[in-house]
């Protein structure tokens, strides 16, 4: 690509569900924090120019400390702070970012297997069709239940994708996306739900299995195994 790729990494989450005094980003992962893991994908990746880390502005020094000091990452261009809601965390990274560039990847913090193959795939796509987000047909059955917890659908599996990050997008698509969900006051847990409720078709992009998002005490462990064996990803 001859474009200008830059990519937004939000870390600003409380990570409550992995019960632990350290917040997930800065938690040790082989001796290393789970973010700065994450940062060296996109580090190392020829058609990223820049990155901008999104955190809590009271974590500013410890990921200082922790992260950028330690690593010296060339491509980190600023801190950015977090919003109250992840969606508004990645608003503040888009106007943080030069009015020169192109397209936007957004990644989570906490997903440090991300390979570079992945990366170029969504960049390709994105720069084709606007939009382009990674994806693993889901592997289990999934139940539609009403509030009562009673089932009331099951759809096919062959139409049902899980999510993940990059997710990638033509700047000016995604800035439109957010603004337009801030005047509706929509709010998503993910990027291209936004672009999609501008009626704005997204690209599925084969993500993979080892692609995980370390959430729970038991993902972390599963990270553990993955990062012992690169073949595994």
């Amino acid at each position: 690509m001859n474009s200008k790729v830059c990519a937004l990494i939000p870390a600003a989450g409380k990570g409550s569900r992995m019960a632990h005094s350290v917040k997930k980003p800065y938690l040790k992962l082989a001796q290393k924090p789970i973010l700065a893991h994450t940062i060296q994908r996109f580090e190392q990746n020829s058609a990223v120019d820049a990155i901008f880390v999104i955190i809590d502005r009271d974590d500013f020094s410890a990921c200082h400390a922790a992260v950028l000091h330690p690593y010296r990452f060339t491509k980190v261009q600023a801190l950015v702070e977090g919003g109250e809601t992840r969606q508004m965390s990645v608003y503040n990274g888009i106007r943080a970012l030069s009015a020169d560039v192109d397209f936007v990847i957004v990644h989570d913090g906490v997903r440090p297997f991300v390979t570079d193959e992945i990366i170029f795939e969504c960049l390709a796509a994105a720069e084709e069709y606007g939009a382009a987000v990674a994806a693993v047909p889901v592997k289990d059955t999934i139940k539609v239940a009403n509030a009562d917890s009673f089932i009331l659908e099951t759809p096919g599996r062959d139409q049902l994708w899980a999510v993940q990050t990059p997710q990638v997008f033509r700047k000016s698509l995604l800035e439109e996306a957010h603004q337009a969900a801030q005047a509706r006051q929509l709010t998503a847990t993910d990027d291209a739900s936004l672009v999609e409720q501008l009626g704005f078709p997204v690209k599925l992009v084969k993500g993979s299995y080892a692609n995980l998002k370390i959430t729970t005490p038991i993902d972390l462990k599963v990270a553990e195994v993955l990062i012992s064996d690169a073949t595994l990803w």
